[in-house]
Order: structure tokens, then sequence, then C-alpha cells
């Protein structure tokens, strides 16, 4: 069994309840979504064929007990889930970052998922899975990647909506940084007493956003 491989890579994990833990980041190749933000087109296409074990025999060297399956859209290869599956089964504590547009049926219940919810003007909102949300527990995490006050007030009718605050440890809203200033969306969030986490991506700041961080 092979997975296309964008990158594996050794970092700080910049966003989620994990931010600024070290972590192995393994980036799976392809995405069906053109959010108009997106910071990882890179990973559209190209990458390399690896197997199972190849890819854990990688994660192994870096040492590390944290592991963070993205994309792309990870979920895109089928494969996928067998690669969660054995992630569990070596004992990694296992994170999945999803955009939301496909179903987490089959994703092992020890990966806390990290679910986007497409807000209107990220451009793919007709793309959200809504049947995911039963699905979700308190090991999961939803995000929100807010481009617009739009945006922010359709995510928190979705929050109160779906009761998303019940449903999950962590609901994440993170800036559309040539959007929306981080300040902005702080105030918002303040204003409106709601239960939810600011999330300021901490590999942008150090990193720029360079490949493998």
């Amino acid at each position: 069994m092979e997975l296309r491989i964008t990158e594996i890579f050794h970092s700080l994990q910049g966003e989620a309840r994990s931010v600024g833990l070290p972590t192995v980041f393994v980036r799976l190749t392809g995405c069906p979504l053109r959010c108009h933000y997106c910071d990882t087109a890179y990973a559209f296409s190209g990458g390399e064929l690896m197997s199972l074990a190849r890819i854990i025999e990688r994660v192994n060297e870096f040492g590390c007990t944290r592991v963070c399956v993205t994309g792309g859209e990870p979920l895109a290869q089928p494969e996928c889930l067998a690669l969660l599956d054995r992630l569990c089964e070596q004992g990694f504590e296992v994170s999945l970052e999803t955009s939301g547009a496909m179903s987490i049926a089959g994703v092992n219940e020890r990966v806390s998922r990290v679910v986007d919810i497409k807000t209107p003007d990220s451009g793919e909102v007709h793309r959200n899975d809504w049947s995911n949300i039963a699905r979700l527990t308190p090991h999961d995490q939803i995000k929100f990647v807010v481009c617009s006050r739009l945006d922010y007030d359709w995510a928190r009718m979705k929050m109160d909506e779906l009761q998303l605050a019940q449903r999950v440890s962590d609901v994440l809203f993170s800036p559309s940084y040539e959007q929306v200033e981080p300040l902005t969306l702080a105030n918002w969030i303040l204003e409106d007493r709601l239960p939810a986490r600011l999330q300021i991506q901490l590999h942008k700041l150090l990193w720029h956003d360079a490949p493998g961080h």
C-alpha cells in the first residue's frame, strides 16, 4: 500500500490545541478544493509515492510522539485511513487536519480530527459535508477560517445552530491574514463573549510560510 507524500518534517505545531508542541507532519499530496486563501498549493500535485512502512520509518526517525497528518486534503487518498490506523497502533498521539469536505466516518477514533468548516468567503462553502457534525466527539476540534465580518457572523451562527462548543474540545477561529487582522477578530470574539479560541498560526510568525515548517 502506497500514499503520495509531499513532505514529512519535524516542526512546532502552529495551530489547534497542541500549538507550540514539537510535532512530525506528514503532508499528503492532492486536494479537491481551491480555497482562495490556501497556503499549501504546492501540495496540490507532485509528491512521492511511499509505502506505509517507509512513512512510519521516516516518522520514527524524528523521535517525536506527536504526528499530524495534513495536506492538501489527506482524506482524498483512501489509504490515509490505513496510515492513521498504523500511526495509532505505533503509539503516536495523532491528529488529522481535514477540509470538512470529506467524510470522517472511517477515521480511527483515537485520532483528534481537526475539521475545517468552510465559510462563505472561502469560495468552497458548498463543499461542507454536514453529516460530519454528528460524528464529532469531545476528542475532535472545529476550525473556521474567517475572511470577513460576514464570515465571522456566519460562523458564530453555525456554532450556535450546531452546538459546536458542546460537541468538540475546541472551536478555533483563525483570521485569513490578507482579509482580517488578528486583533480585529480578537475584538469580535470578546465583544460577543464567544466560547471560541482565537488561533494565530505560529508557523507563519516564525517561518513565514516556508515549506517544511
